[in-house]
């Protein structure tokens, strides 16, 4: 009887390991939200494309930053305690 108790337990220690293991892989590569798109007003003209990656990447912060300042500029609608 022991044994069928140890090795009940030891199949529950693997079954609860498995399924952790898959939740902390699914926790170590989170799916980012994609930018809002650029409308033509935004969009940078072929001619202005930034030249190397730093450029690019300073572009996309500051438009995350300027989406975000929109975003919190926004007034939430308050609810009626009447």
């Amino acid at each position: 009887m022991r044994v069928f108790g140890l090795v009940g337990l030891l199949l529950a220690l693997v079954i609860v390991g498995l399924l952790a293991k898959k939740q902390f892989a699914t926790i170590a590569a989170p799916v980012l939200p994609a930018p809002k798109a650029v409308t033509d007003a935004q969009a940078p003209a072929a001619d202005t494309a930034p030249a190397n990656a730093r450029e690019r990447s300073q572009q996309v912060q500051q438009q995350y930053k300027q989406a975000i300042d929109a975003a919190m500029q926004t007034p939430r609608k308050m609810l009626d305690d009447n």
